[in-house]
């Protein structure tokens, strides 16, 4: 690890103490504030001497509860869970304060400022928390503390995350070098830049490299104080959950398909249905409105729902079981067609061909109407109501034709394993042009990794990509 990073989660230790004393100082002159005391009047002597003897040890424990908390873990991690558990730590924190004055028999005066600094803690440590961050990202943008890296691999992976480096400098990467495979040549071009400039990382950025050339490259790192991190191949990402029992005096290693089981998939339902019931309700005017330009465009059916043989329009759901799909109609009749017609492909192409999709660049089917509502992902509204009825999720894979589904691989019917959404990890990967296989990639980590906060950061993030204009 970088001195810079280790310095800034050096530094998070006193900012957070200040916090803490700030939200325990904070809370005591709430209380005392005429808003509140002429709502209920102060009827404890609790002075100032007496108060600031509780809250400097009380401070100290808290930091205590952070760190086996974890918020002082020299790994990075996303704001949105750093927050989460700051929220839980002061939650954890607040209550082992309340057992210590239980069980000392120390009777807190006031209920009122206990709960203050709570809210307190958690808004003032959050918002030191997001300063460092937003300062350390400031520092990156200016190549300061970044980590220089060395990627491998030939796959379009290595070039993605190439172009995601050069391209986003507060993520704190800067590429150095590239090679297709570690060979002699490339062996020795690290070694003279590691002599001459240091090298931070290496990142083998080939999932499908055999064993005996990566654990050649990890033994190389290891003897030149390297770091060293890879790409996971499909089978890495599909055993990221393992349970071990013993059975018979035999360990056995359970592998979980998905968190979504049990309560997960209970928390996601109900939350499907309260976030799609609400955004149904703030669209509905934009859906109105498409409606009616659809029909003034070209009168008849507004939504995509029939096939041309007039039979309903299917996708593949969860355990591969196909339901009716709707969304807007965006393109011209009887569009869907022209992709079973051999000269209509060979004039404009197929940007995935060699995979189970179809998708065209220009596509000539297109309306007028329907490139605007593409384009910022209007069309794509009415599947709120799939939502509403349980037939899609607002994140999961996205759902795919049935006839594409038929020529899966085995290893991507893994998406089949929940519900498809209307938004994902490969939508919001910030790349239009991912290929199939990158795309089950995503979308299998995801489905090995699911939690609520991942959802909540997908969800957050879609609209902005969305009114970017950015095609999924």
């Amino acid at each position: 690890m970088k001195r810079s990073e280790l310095a800034f989660t050096l530094a998070l230790v006193p900012l957070d103490y200040l916090a803490l004393l700030t939200a325990g100082i904070a809370a005591f002159y709430a209380r005392f504030h005429p808003f509140f005391t002429t709502v209920r009047p102060v009827i404890f002597d609790l002075t100032v001497p007496k108060y600031a003897g509780v809250v400097f040890p009380i401070a100290f424990i808290w930091i205590v509860i952070f760190a086996f908390a974890g918020l002082y873990s020299t790994h990075p991690r996303r704001i949105a869970s750093e927050l989460s558990r700051v929220l839980l730590a002061c939650s954890a924190a607040m209550a082992a304060v309340f057992a210590i004055l239980f069980f000392s028999r120390v009777l807190f005066e006031s209920r009122f400022i206990a709960v203050a600094a709570w809210v307190f803690a958690i808004l003032f440590v959050s918002i030191g928390r997001i300063i460092i961050r937003l300062f350390q990202r400031t520092l990156l943008s200016y190549g300061i503390g970044e980590r220089r890296i060395i990627i491998v691999g030939e796959k379009k992976s290595a070039t993605a995350l190439t172009d995601l480096f050069q391209r986003e400098h507060r993520l704190g990467f800067h590429v150095i070098a590239r090679f297709d495979t570690f060979d002699e040549t490339a062996r020795k071009r690290i070694l003279k830049e590691q002599e001459m400039y240091g090298v931070d990382e290496i990142i083998l950025a080939d999932p499908d490299v055999n064993r005996a050339d990566a654990l050649e490259l990890l033994s190389f790192t290891d003897t030149h104080q390297m770091g060293f991190r890879y790409t996971a191949d499909l089978f890495a990402a599909a055993v990221g959950r393992t349970v071990f029992h013993t059975l018979a005096g035999i360990p056995i290693i359970e592998v979980q398909k998905t968190p979504l089981d049990g309560w997960g998939a209970i928390y996601k339902r109900l939350f499907d249905i309260l976030a799609s019931a609400i955004l149904i309700i703030l669209t509905s005017p934009i859906m109105l409105v498409t409606a009616i330009a659809l029909f003034i465009e070209e009168p008849g059916r507004v939504l995509f729902s029939r096939d041309p043989d007039g039979r309903k329009t299917h996708r593949v759901g969860e355990s591969g079981r196909p339901f009716h799909y709707f969304k807007f109609r965006s393109m011209i009749k009887d569009a869907h067609k022209f992709r079973f017609d051999p000269a209509f492909i060979k004039k404009n192409g197929n940007m995935r061909d060699g995979s189970p999709l179809f998708k065209l660049k220009d596509d000539p089917r297109v309306t007028r109407v329907g490139k605007i509502i593409r384009k910022f992902h209007i069309d794509e509204l009415p599947e709120f109501f799939l939502v509403f009825a349980g037939r899609m999720s607002l994140v999961g894979p996205r759902p795919h034709l049935p006839e594409e589904v038929a020529v899966y691989k085995p290893h991507q019917r893994k998406v089949l394993t929940i519900k498809p959404g209307i938004t994902g990890p490969a939508q919001i990967s910030g790349r239009a042009d991912l290929d199939f296989e990158e795309e089950v990639r995503l979308d299998t980590y995801y489905i090995e990794h699911w939690s609520p906060w991942q959802d909540l950061i997908i969800l957050l993030k879609t609209p902005l990509v969305a009114l970017r204009g950015k095609t999924f």
